[in-house]
């Protein structure tokens, strides 16, 4: 009888006991718009970096709880889904492209939300503007500084290299061309064309055959993975002889089976490692994907993730998790390392770039093969643009 009194006690006090609290982090997906393609693999890597840090026991002892939504990379939708989260408790913002990090931005900062994008734009760096922005790449201007840098250094002719620009009216693909432009004069580069191709659009050629009458002998591609397939595939058929050098969501292992042999010989901007690496956190991934190859970018989602957990440990070890402490948390890492998933992440007060350093990779048709990591000054008057 006495046992069954203090199994029915038992019972009853687990029944009424208080749930564990989540820590509650919004993610906006795209799965299903025209970024879809890089989209759906960063946020799986961002759900499995929530899978390894909840097996660890959470952070702080809390385990993370995600609130999903994809938003199709509809602005207005990232707005509602964004208050709906709000409203179920989010403490910090795992967001997505340029567009809606670019309308999000007043947003966030009015309610001291941390936010951490996969929109890489220099903007976004300068707490002035953005003072709850922070993101674990390169952003896109020094990606493009340190592609310059680096083929102008290797550039043997005694004529100035000839620069082309191709990119989507977007957003996304116009952020970094004015300081692409910029640099590119700077380091004595001669401009020799520029072309819009959308993130959707299926033919090139009329662009291409523009740019191929000015033989520029370097074309930068602002797109995404479908739109640099079309761009190279079309270029491959006309014979336009110039080297492509994609962003960073223009290049991936899927670009290397959409495009075949006409991705041969072009270089590609990433900001992380790519899967099967020698690197600690790629032995997380590898047991997490059971040894099933991702893409980059669902190593950078990862590394986000990570990043924030981070800071929101930190935060949480002095007091409650507050919009403002985990942004003052994040401001405190120093070369702190995503377990060499990427380079070493430091934020500032004053200044959010993350680091200045890009891998650049040579394309081929059955593998990325890294050709160099620069890393350049981290100058004042580069943030923000």
């Amino acid at each position: 009888m006495k046992k069954m009194l203090f199994l029915m006690i038992a019972v009853l006090l687990l029944a009424t006991a208080p749930a564990m609290a989540q820590i509650k982090i919004g993610l906006l997906s795209e799965l299903s718009g025209p970024t879809s393609d890089v989209g759906r693999p960063y946020a799986e890597g961002i759900k499995a970096c929530v899978e390894y840090l909840n097996k660890q026991g959470g952070v702080a002892g809390q385990p993370i709880e995600l609130l999903q939504v994809d938003y199709a990379y509809n602005v207005q939708q990232a707005i509602a889904a964004y208050n709906r989260f709000k409203g179920q408790g989010m403490v910090a913002l795992q967001g997505w492209g340029t567009a809606d990090t670019e309308a999000l931005v007043r947003f966030v900062a009015r309610d001291e939300m941390p936010t951490f994008s996969a929109s890489y734009s220099a903007h976004l760096t300068d707490p002035k503007d953005a003072p709850y922005n922070f993101f674990v790449a390169a952003d896109y201007s020094t990606q493009a500084r340190a592609a310059l840098d680096y083929l102008k250094t290797n550039w043997a002719e005694q004529r100035a290299p000839k620069l082309a620009l191709v990119y989507p009216n977007h957003p996304y693909g116009l952020a970094p061309i004015p300081a692409i432009k910029a640099y590119a004069q700077e380091l004595g580069y001669e401009l020799a064309g520029e072309e819009n191709v959308g993130l959707g659009d299926m033919d090139a050629t009329s662009q291409l055959l523009r740019l191929q009458r000015l033989e520029p002998d370097y074309t930068w591609v602002g797109g995404t993975i479908s739109s640099t397939a079309v761009i190279l595939k079309d270029a491959q058929k006309i014979g336009l002889k110039t080297k492509f050098i994609t962003n960073i969501w223009g290049n991936d292992e899927q670009l290397l089976r959409l495009a075949g042999s006409a991705a041969n010989g072009h270089y590609g901007l990433q900001t992380s490692v790519v899967y099967g690496a020698d690197v600690p956190g790629m032995k997380i991934i590898e047991e997490l994907t059971g040894g099933k190859p991702q893409m980059t970018h669902y190593i950078r989602g990862f590394a986000s993730m990570y990043v924030m957990a981070e800071a929101l440990r930190i935060a949480a070890e002095k007091g409650p998790l507050t919009g403002p402490t985990i942004k003052a948390a994040a401001e405190t890492l120093r070369d702190f390392n995503p377990l060499g998933l990427t380079p070493p992440i430091s934020f500032f007060p004053d200044d959010h770039r993350p680091n200045m350093t890009a891998y650049i990779y040579r394309l081929y048709e059955d593998r990325m093969e890294l050709a160099a990591v620069p890393t350049l000054e981290r100058k004042p008057e580069w943030l923000g643009h």
